[in-house]
């Protein structure tokens, strides 16, 4: 029966929700050409207007370009797909009645990133539209927006917007990422666009339960779906870019990956990312990460918004993450997910020009003679639940109080942008705010002075920046925010224009702001604050404003420094060198899906990497006179996950055999403690055993142990020991595995952040209390071991090939079988085997992996069920000899493996540690 997961991404997908209404769309023809795209300028500190840049009255390029053009495009080179719940277009019905107009968003983020885009790359736009667009007008539309904008838009029925849009991006994801979970089942908050990203807008005004709605994460999928198959139509794959915005388009990658497996993505999220405590919390957690993980870059504005993903991942799919050269990744099945870590910034020409704007004089003037003999601190928040407004009042109040001089001097301009949401939860904090104005106003007003000038009305543009003019201080309170770009603002408004009159005179800022927005951590210069405790941030009022004018000087130039050179187009330069980077190999791969729903994820592997063919390893094993197999135990030939783990009577079987024809040497390497293997295999009498990686080894059941390293000293357990055990007492959930070679210290069942985090310390630890022993510590899959120098996998197997030669055995036939990372130097040593000379030349080479994974072998099978089925098919094409004793024969070669020295120079480092 089909669970109430929906673990298959695409059959919920292609339900017929009665309640969302027909599937619309409507719209454009498939893509089969790319299309030639009136370019921007780049440069963003010339003044001038995004719409100014891009004409709207283009009508003879219109005409020769049209969804089904075969036309290529006129800019040669790559594309980027930009896609966004919302297109940065302004779309308005005629005032006749009779058709659209439409210009560009010059506001929107998404208009303001084409200028880091290459010249060369053109800009392609999917999204909704703001407007509700009839049906009957959609394919018109579709084509005008495609001709004119190179855009494509995404019809929503209203039903299914309704559910994807304001019942669970606004009422479920919106909140959680803001730190809010729904602890009771009353409605949500609803809350006012995110001031990280032109991409949200306004939620619903309708009431709904704060409890999971499952049938609005169906909607949630089902309005992915919609945007997915817009991309389809003018995609092409092998040559576009894809780049998703937000978090109302989560679901997109595993769609477009499951299309297209080669496809470039990547995603940038514009809000919080919540603690993995939090986030674990949302019922289809897992889904949605693995979606993102189908993204080649993802990006977060601070470092702390991506621990927090890593962190998920860690916790939640049990991967690491690894920083290399500065870049972070995490391997995902053979695919390197970026992280990228940058805030966005500000346009910096848009704001210069609104700045030379002839009003922005008049209005400056004006507020100076209004406020003249005053010092202005200034908030520009959303009327939202999150902004901090009423924290801020307080603040403010408490400063008024303690210092006394302020009185009558200091005035707090809050500027709250309109809400565009309702609840209950809005409504009784803007009670609260008006109820705080109105008693600081009354306490500590006076003729002609009013403490707090509250605004709540849509101010333009340019009032705004004349407030940000005159302001000594811009304050950000919020508790949560995903960027913020208020102080960038700021900074670059009181910096000035070469135009304006201020220019000749000091350029001086102050910010006081919340340590929980994302632009904090980038302006070093800020007061920051914890606006949760209102006697700090009331202090931290009073120093941004008494401070001396030289020292907001010098905060003032590095703040600007910063914000001019950060600007928008950096921002999204930097994001598409990192995507390219991140891409560079995707064609040069091999590449297959596996996987239902959510679960689905792309292989990448070397494309020399194939599944062993049963037909070929036969054949060559039947041509072949000496054989020498190495097969690993845990994981190869019994599952992982099997409680019991000793050998069935069919592997049993198999091995005996194997062992029985005289041209074959059957080895078991395992990391395994030699009593024990010693035990399960006791009843193969001709099979050879190398434990605990090699260290100890034995030819046949009867022959004594022998140890490959002249090493006796195991002194240096002693010292390690204590070390251990001082870290198993602190994390819980780790033990250690004392063997007679080696310690071993397991932390799989240890809270795994903090079981990873240990291991590092641990391993710095015995690295620096055991620097002058002559062993070797490192860190493997949730262990961390210490073993005496010299003693891997890798180099047991050469000294056997070359022990084998020694005695006139030389193998033409080697397969190695493994499936964790100490197994690669198995692999990695018989890759090279021909060039030392070790095996005949016209050696078959069959280095296995188990599972469909990065490897430094050539072959894989998919499991162990595959392993045991190919050795018995090598087990059925073996002759038996008759019955002779071939004791003394490997006496001589066990005699001899004891003096084989390899040299130094080709004995690999051991890399990789496995069980």
């Amino acid at each position: 029966m089909m669970s109430r997961s929906y673990t298959n991404l695409l059959d919920l997908a292609e339900g017929n929700f009665a309640a969302l209404g027909p599937g619309g769309g409507g719209g454009g023809r498939r893509r089969s050409g790319s299309f030639g795209l009136k370019r921007m300028s780049r440069v963003m500190t010339v003044p001038g207007t995004l719409s100014e840049l891009d004409g709207e009255d283009d009508s003879e390029h219109a005409a020769t370009n049209s969804v089904a053009s075969d036309v290529p495009s006129s800019v040669a080179g790559d594309r980027v797909i930009v896609v966004s719940n919302q297109l940065p277009v302004v779309a308005r019905r005629r005032p006749d009645g009779r058709g659209w107009s439409f210009s560009w968003d010059d506001d929107s983020l998404l208009l303001q990133l084409r200028d880091g885009i290459p010249d060369e790359m053109e800009v392609f736009f999917v999204g909704s539209l703001r407007a509700e667009i009839p049906v009957a007008d959609q394919e018109e539309v579709s084509q005008a927006l495609l001709d004119r904008f190179r855009c494509a838009p995404v019809f929503l029925p209203d039903p299914l917007n309704e559910r994807f849009y304001h019942r669970f991006c606004k009422r479920h994801l919106w909140p959680l990422f803001h730190y809010m979970l729904p602890f009771s089942s009353s409605a949500s908050p609803s809350p006012s666009s995110s001031s990280s990203s032109s991409s949200s807008s306004s939620p619903s005004s309708s009431s709904g339960s704060g409890r999971f709605d499952r049938g609005a994460w169906e909607a949630y999928v089902l309005a992915n779906k919609f945007f997915f198959e817009k991309v389809v139509e003018v995609i092409n794959p092998e040559d576009d870019y894809v780049w998703v915005h937000d978090y109302h388009l989560m679901a997109l990658p595993t769609f477009l990956r499951r299309r297209f497996n080669r496809l470039r993505i990547g995603f940038f999220l514009h809000s919080p990312f919540p603690s993995s405590e939090i986030y674990r919390t949302l019922p289809v957690r897992e889904e949605i990460l693995k979606a993102l993980l189908n993204c080649d870059l993802i990006g977060f504005h601070t470092f702390d918004y991506a621990r927090h993903f890593l962190s998920c991942c860690s916790r939640m799919l049990g991967i690491e993450y690894q920083s290399k050269r500065g870049y972070i990744g995490l391997d995902y099945f053979g695919r390197t997910v970026g992280i990228k870590i940058m805030p966005v910034g500000v346009h910096m020409g848009q704001l210069k020009t609104v700045l030379s704007l002839p009003d922005r004089e008049w209005r400056v003037s004006e507020l100076q003679q209004q406020f003249e003999g005053k010092t202005v601190l200034l908030g520009v928040d959303d009327m939202d639940i999150f902004k901090g407004i009423n924290l801020k009042l307080l603040a403010f109040e408490n400063m008024l109080r303690t210092h006394p001089k302020w009185q009558g001097r200091a005035v707090l301009v809050q500027i709250a942008n309109p809400a565009r949401g309702k609840g209950k939860d809005l409504e009784a904090i803007q009670a609260e705010i008006h109820e705080s104005c109105k008693r600081i106003n009354g306490e500590f007003g006076q003729s002609g002075y009013s403490p707090v000038v509250f605004i709540d009305r849509d101010v333009s543009s340019v009032e705004k920046i004349a407030y940000y003019t005159i302001a000594e201080c811009v304050v950000v309170t919020a508790v949560r925010d995903g960027m913020n770009l208020t102080p960038y603002e700021y900074i670059v408004c009181r910096q000035g224009s070469d135009s304006t009159s201020e220019v000749n005179g000091p350029k001086k800022s102050m910010l006081v702001v919340s340590e929980f927005i994302g632009c904090s951590p980038s302006l070093s210069g800020a007061i920051r604050v914890n606006p949760w405790n209102i006697e700090a941030t009331a202090e931290a009022l009073n120093e941004a404003i008494s401070m001396s004018e030289q020292e907001k000087q010098l905060r003032h130039e590095k703040h600007y420094r910063y914000v001019s050179t950060h600007d928008v187009a950096y921002w999204s330069k930097s994001f598409i060198q990192d995507l390219e980077r991140a891409c560079k190999d995707h064609f040069r791969r091999t590449c297959w899906g596996i996987g239902l729903g959510f679960g689905f994820r792309v292989v990448a592997l070397d494309p020399h990497f194939t599944k062993l063919n049963m037909d070929s390893i036969v054949m060559a094993y039947e041509r072949s006179e000496s054989r020498a197999i190495f097969l690993d135990y845990d994981g190869t030939l019994v599952p992982q996950t099997s409680i019991s783990r000793t050998p069935s009577a069919e592997v049993l079987r198999i091995i005996n055999t194997l062992c029985s024809d005289r041209r074959n040497k059957v080895f078991l390497v395992s990391g395994r403690r030699r009593d024990k293997l010693g035990e399960w295999f006791s009843s193969c009498p001709d099979l050879g055993i190398a434990a605990e990686h090699g260290y100890f080894l034995r030819w046949t059941r009867d022959e004594e142990w022998q140890t490959c390293t002249q090493t006796s000293d195991f002194g240096w357990m002693e010292m390690a020991k204590p070390v251990m055990n001082l870290y198993t007492e602190a994390t819980d959930g780790s033990y250690i595995d004392p063997k007679e070679s080696a310690l071993v210290w397991h932390h799989q069942d240890a809270d795994p952040g903090f079981g990873s985090s240990q291991a590092k310390e641990l391993l710095d630890h015995l690295e620096s209390v055991l620097a002058n022993e002559p062993v070797s510590v490192k860190s493997g899959q949730f262990i961390v071991e210490v073993k005496p120098q010299g003693v891997s996998k890798g180099v047991v197997a050469e000294k056997i090939l070359v022990s084998m030669k020694e005695r006139g055995k030389q193998a033409d036939f080697v397969l190695c079988i493994g499936d964790d990372r100490s197994d690669e130097d198995m692999f990695e040593n018989i890759a090279d085997t021909i060039k030392k000379g070790m095996v005949a030349t016209n050696t078959s080479l069959f280095a296995c992996t188990v599972g469909q994974k990065p490897s430094k072998a050539k072959f894989y099978l998919d499991d162990t069920f595959e392993v045991v089925t190919m050795l018995s098919a090598l087990a059925d094409a073996t002759e038996p000899e008759p019955e002779t004793d071939l004791t003394d024969e490997f006496d001589e070669l066990a005699v001899s493996v004891s003096s084989v020295d390899i040299d130094d120079e080709q004995t690999p480092s051991d890399k990789l540690i496995g069980g």
